[in-house]
């Protein structure tokens, strides 16, 4: 490998020169300069953007240190978006998926750089009203296809464990509460959250694949056209109830704009921001649902989010997130998640 220069932004979790020469080989060529640049999101699994030459990729691995057993599952990530690479859901090319901890420390994987937008707030700035409607009508209709897949004809059969959805993931995210709570007084809301859940599990036999986080900042959209071109950030994915995702995807209509870009507040019909109802209405038609999202999967994805929140926090607390503020974001979405829920769960108690 010919001599050059290999940079990476300060709290790297790994040697670039180690990538360089990896990629000098994956690439066929020397790779005299290479590049990396920390995303903006990635608060769970670092996620960095490579150019090598012109050669440019995402790289996206586990983060180091302790983690949390089926936390991080970028192995599932690789796989699913694979699975979906012929399929109506848009997803990036996958390159390579590397399991061996010797080369970065951790598991890592290489795709495709897609050219678009990414919005982390649900307002979605600097665009005109008719756009951000057609917009979300492409959310809206992205989210439907993949909840309309032929998951097993996709390879997907085994992606999910049989049983009740609900009692799994509840049983599991309370675990991980469990872990990652500072002591009995932490985030009270959470743990009502988790009382008023166990009491009121539904018994539903819907099954599809699910994304397990499908909000506006894990979409890609082209560049000039309202339409999404990617979806990302497939961690959480696996085999349960759609309405998850629903949930998750409309959390935006309970939340502040300081709450995770949130819509609560806003003036919606002079952003060309559908109401929550017509919103379900129309992924209802689009998915051919036969079942409605009740304030369960609303307090539920809550529930998901603010443990996910907790999460981010001890990471970042343990050094372990490229995001330098990731400790106090995710203590304090933790607790605007919990009150969240709760204040949903107190109008059906």
């Amino acid at each position: 490998m010919s001599a050059g220069v290999a940079s990476a932004p300060q709290g790297t979790d790994f040697d670039p020169e180690a990538l360089r020469g990896f990629l000098a080989g994956f690439l066929g060529r020397p790779v005299p300069e290479l590049s990396l640049r920390a995303t903006d999101g990635g608060m769970s699994n670092p996620t960095y953007f490579v150019e090598a030459g012109d050669w440019r990729a995402v790289l996206r691995k586990k983060p180091q240190g302790r983690l949390a057993k089926s936390a991080h599952a970028i192995d599932r990530e690789y796989r699913v978006m694979t699975a979906l690479a012929q399929s109506d859901v848009p997803v990036p090319e996958l390159y390579h998926y590397h399991e061996d901890e010797g080369l970065l420390g951790t598991p890592f994987y290489l795709m495709e750089r897609l050219d678009g937008r990414v919005f982390t707030e649900y307002a979605a700035p600097g665009v005109t009203a008719p756009e951000r409607a057609a917009m979300y009508a492409s959310m809206c209709e992205t989210m439907a296809r993949i909840h309309r897949l032929d998951f097993a004809a996709a390879g997907l059969g085994d992606y999910g464990r049989p049983g009740n959805y609900f009692s799994r993931q509840i049983s599991r995210w309370s675990q991980l509460w469990q872990q990652y709570r500072k002591g009995d007084g932490d985030n009270p809301d959470l743990d009502a959250m988790i009382a008023w859940l166990d009491a009121r599990i539904p018994d539903s036999e819907l099954l599809s694949l699910c994304h397990g986080d499908f909000r506006i900042g894990n979409m890609m959209f082209h560049p000039t056209e309202p339409r999404v071109i990617g979806v990302l950030d497939w961690e959480l994915s696996t085999l349960g109830h759609p309405l998850v995702d629903v949930a998750f995807n409309t959390q935006a209509w309970h939340m502040a704009p300081d709450e995770n870009g949130g819509l609560l507040g806003l003036d919606l019909g002079g952003l060309g921001i559908p109401d929550e109802a017509p919103y379900l209405e129309s992924y209802y038609a689009a998915a051919g649902s036969t079942e409605r999202m009740t304030d369960f999967h609303r307090v539920f994805a809550m529930f998901r989010a603010a443990v996910g929140s907790a999460g981010v926090a001890v990471r970042g607390e343990l050094g372990n997130s490229t995001l330098p503020d990731s400790a106090r974001v995710g203590h304090r979405l933790a607790r605007a998640y919990a009150m969240r829920g709760m204040q949903i769960a107190r109008r059906t108690a």
